[in-house]
């Protein structure tokens, strides 16, 4: 088998089953591990999965430019927004992470709510300017472009301050067993500190997410509150969301 014909079977099986096993791989075709575990560094190269060991898991199509994520299944964020806004009750302290999916939910809070919104996100910060009855505390650090968020030691050292009700978190990666992942080591250090100042974490996540794993943990599926995806995910993926032990609940179409 040529090298390009055995990398598409690889990515097919990634397709078609969420996981590659070098071993059991490299068995079935009779041909060594250290073939496989290079083909799969050439495809991860190519950003075309996620290496993890003993093989790989299909990677994230999230952790593409901000202008190409904004591009990605609009109808579904609207959907994943409109779910997170109701989730955020009069008076609370809300954590709302930076991306695409966080700003949807800012479009459908309801102007008259009064709560505390914090936030590490200068873009989501700016949406919020029109809610006059919601107190806006930015955390302040450097500025991580891909994701337009704060990242840096400041802004982990703010999250230790706070004590919130709920925090929306943003994230590349669902995955049953990779758990909660993201892309960028800072970002994800940030996400943790706001995770663990949380009594309650949900993520939203779109399809692009789901069975998908980033280089960097956040935290396991089973300490979310709450993963709510789009009305649209297979059933089969729902149930195996759940057994990394979740709570998995979808988005209503508008």
């Amino acid at each position: 088998m040529l090298t390009t014909q055995r990398k598409q079977l690889l990515l097919d099986r990634l397709r078609r089953d969420g996981q590659i096993v070098a071993k059991a791989f490299s068995e079935e075709l009779g041909i060594s591990e250290d073939t496989v575990r290079r083909d799969l560094r050439e495809l991860a190269a190519e950003g075309l999965l996620q290496r993890v060991h003993g093989g790989a898991l299909p990677a994230s199509a999230a952790v593409g430019s901000l202008r190409a994520r904004e591009q990605l299944a609009p109808e579904d964020k609207r959907a994943l927004g409109r779910a997170g806004a109701a989730l955020v009750r009069p008076g609370q302290v809300v954590i709302l992470d930076g991306g695409t999916t966080s700003l949807q939910v800012v479009l459908h809070l309801p102007l008259h709510l009064r709560a505390t919104v914090v936030t590490h996100s200068p873009a989501v910060a700016v949406a919020l300017a029109g809610h006059l009855q919601i107190e806006v505390l930015v955390l302040g650090g450097r500025l991580f472009r891909h994701s337009m968020v704060n990242v840096g030691a400041s802004v982990v050292e703010a999250a230790a301050q706070l004590r919130a009700d709920l925090y929306l978190m943003g994230v590349t990666g669902v995955h049953a067993e990779a758990g909660l992942t993201t892309g960028d080591f800072e970002e994800a250090a940030v996400k943790r500190a706001l995770h663990q100042r949380a009594a309650e974490t949900v993520v939203l996540a779109s399809a692009d997410k789901l069975g998908a794993a980033s280089p960097f943990t956040i935290a396991p599926l089973g300490e979310l509150a709450a993963l709510v995806v789009p009305a649209s995910t297979p059933a089969a993926l729902r149930k195996k969301l759940q057994a990394g032990g979740v709570t998995v609940t979808t988005a209503a179409a508008a």
